[in-house]
């Protein structure tokens, strides 16, 4: 579908989950500018990623395959992007993020034209070094969003105005630490927190959930929802200046998140391999040319985005009629000492099913929160993965950059 569009502008936060925007029925008004823009799109009530966590939610929402296709066992990227089958058709293409899970180390950067992921592996070494040092002591984990509408738009004002384009945007303001900016910091709490108390009681919040209090749990929440007004507020900038360019009235615009994040609902904090809907539930909003009213209640998936915008990968459009009666799958790779197991979840309009499969016994056994009636369906896709999953290589090592390493870790990952 993608010689429709004049553009396409795909913005997605990370770790925004869809309940606690104010458009989703938040009791906070978190959210004003995608408030407005739920009142000219197709706003999805129930959009589920297809991962809980970015290394494999993002690759599913750029090529609309599963996880276990569209990356390798090392987490690299494996299948077409939207970018490549974009950029195929004469569209010019480019990413901007700061993520180091989606980076050019993993092969992100194929079919882009500009990639700018915020790290600086093939510039100069000297140069390099010196911005890991600033990084340091501004204790700065990733760029603001700020940052990368500036970037951006600096690379749409250089193009060929009669060029169609391809831009994605990654903020990752929403992504812990939570360390709200300026006046963000004090918008929800008075309780203002140093980036390396913030930082200190992330981790902590992550590594032994059992030890945060209630004050700290809300200060937790005070926090992320300061950050969701701030990248809201960011969001509605970079819109306006596409406006002002006569560039959003002539793209197809799309806005959604790669996974949400946890509070203690289920024991643990962040987006750790679960699929419970605090992690996969997320805001997804699609503006076709010219604007289109619609709150659309049927269950889609990240992995539609690939489908709508360029007719690729598993997913539906989401310019078509949902199916009510739709299932939506998930799925997630566990780590560390559940390396061996697979996590995978079914929805439908008002039921749930969750399972584990232990890859080295077989075996499938299922949640506590799952409804019967959904297992068998559950277990034949299942079983439909597995038989995907036999056919995936090992891949290569990847040399991971000293300043992934470093990112990672102030990003709560390691």
């Amino acid at each position: 579908m993608s010689e429709c569009w004049e553009n396409v502008i795909l913005l997605s936060a990370d770790a925004l989950r869809a309940d606690h925007l104010s458009c989703y029925g938040y009791f906070r008004a978190t959210s004003p500018v995608l408030d407005e823009l739920a009142g000219e799109s197709i706003r999805f009530a129930n959009a589920y990623s297809a991962s809980s966590h970015t290394r494999e939610a993002v690759p599913a929402l750029l090529t609309g395959e599963y996880p276990d296709v569209a990356i390798d066992s090392k987490y690299r990227l494996a299948s077409e992007t939207l970018a490549e089958t974009l950029s195929d058709k004469g569209y010019a293409t480019a990413g901007f993020h700061s993520n180091p899970f989606v980076s050019r180390a993993y092969g992100f950067d194929r079919g882009f034209d500009h990639f700018d992921d915020d790290l600086h592996l093939g510039q100069h070494k000297l140069i390099a070094l010196a911005q890991r040092a600033l990084d340091k002591l501004r204790n700065r984990h990733y760029a603001r969003a700020e940052e990368i509408n500036e970037r951006s738009l600096s690379w749409v004002d250089s193009l060929d105005e009669e060029q169609p384009f391809f831009l994605w945007n990654h903020y990752m303001d929403t992504h812990g630490p939570y360390e709200p900016p300026g006046e963000f910091s004090t918008l929800y709490s008075d309780t203002g927190l140093s980036g390396r108390d913030a930082q200190s009681l992330y981790q902590r919040a992550i590594s032994a959930p059992e030890s945060i209090s209630e004050d700290e749990r809300q200060l937790l929440v005070d926090l992320y929802d300061a950050e969701i007004r701030y990248n809201d507020a960011k969001i509605g900038e970079f819109l306006g200046a596409l406006r002002e360019r006569e560039l959003l009235a002539e793209s197809l615009l799309i806005v959604t998140a790669d996974h949400g994040d946890a509070f203690g609902e289920h024991g643990y904090y962040e987006h750790p391999r679960y699929l419970h809907d605090e992690i996969t539930h997320v805001p997804l909003f699609v503006r076709p040319p010219g604007g289109e009213r619609e709150v659309e209640e049927g269950d889609v998936s990240t992995l539609d985005v690939a489908a709508t915008v360029g007719d690729v990968g598993d997913g539906v459009s989401l310019l078509d009629p949902i199916d009510g009666d739709r299932r939506v799958f998930s799925q997630a790779r566990g780590e560390n000492s559940d390396s061996h197991l697979r996590r995978y979840a079914v929805r439908t309009s008002e039921k749930v099913c969750f399972c584990e499969r232990d890859r080295e016994t077989g075996t499938i056994e299922f949640g506590g929160e799952s409804d019967r009636s959904l297992r068998s369906e559950l277990e034949a896709h299942v079983e439909e993965r597995v038989r995907v999953e036999n056919g995936d290589s090992a891949g290569s090592d990847e040399e991971v950059d000293e300043e992934i390493e470093r990112r990672l870790d102030a990003l709560g990952y390691k």
